[in-house]
């Protein structure tokens, strides 16, 4: 289904572009505006329009105030190990698809985590938006970015943001 859409996509935009409907500008873009994972080069352009971005594994990363008692407290709601340890102050839980990180003295506040490329279980996924062709979107789209990832860099690298209520958003690329 997601390959039809994408060839859809495609056939759309250049009947598009054929009928003059839109600048070729459009479509005469350099390598680093075609998106990773795509085997026709799918233009940014027409990512950030029709598709939705690929974040990856979502967590709550939560602040803690003793490492151990919330283990204990999250173990009793179901959550089991999956990552981490006490002795490096933080560990990450999961319960089903539900992941939550538990970081003891590393931040202030609770977190929203991101992680492209992998899925809730931390294991590597082949198609996803690297951090960089995300922050490339949000920066297009107007979002102000409090931490950005270095766009001449490759593999892992992280940028956060804040949505409108004060929520701290981290977008972390581990590969």
């Amino acid at each position: 289904m997601k390959q039809n859409r994408r060839n859809w996509l495609l056939k759309i935009g250049a009947t598009m572009v054929g009928m003059g409907l839109v600048s070729s500008k459009m479509f005469a873009a350099s390598k680093e505006d075609y998106l990773p994972g795509f085997d026709r080069g799918l233009p940014i352009a027409l990512k950030h329009n029709n598709d939705p971005m690929k974040l990856g594994a979502f967590s709550v990363s939560l602040s803690v105030k003793d490492l151990s008692a919330s283990k204990e407290f999250y173990e009793a709601l179901g959550f089991s190990f999956l990552a981490g340890g006490i002795e490096k102050k933080y560990l990450i839980m999961k319960n089903e698809l539900a992941v939550i990180g538990l970081f003891q003295g590393m931040f202030a506040g609770n977190i929203l985590t991101f992680n492209p490329g992998w899925d809730e279980n931390g294991t590597n996924i082949d198609q996803f938006d690297d951090v960089r062709t995300i922050q490339r979107i949000l920066k297009s789209k107007g979002i102000k970015l409090t931490t950005e990832a270095d766009e001449k860099s490759s593999g892992p690298a992280s940028l956060m943001t804040t949505d409108p209520d004060g929520n701290i958003i981290l977008i972390d690329q581990h590969r």
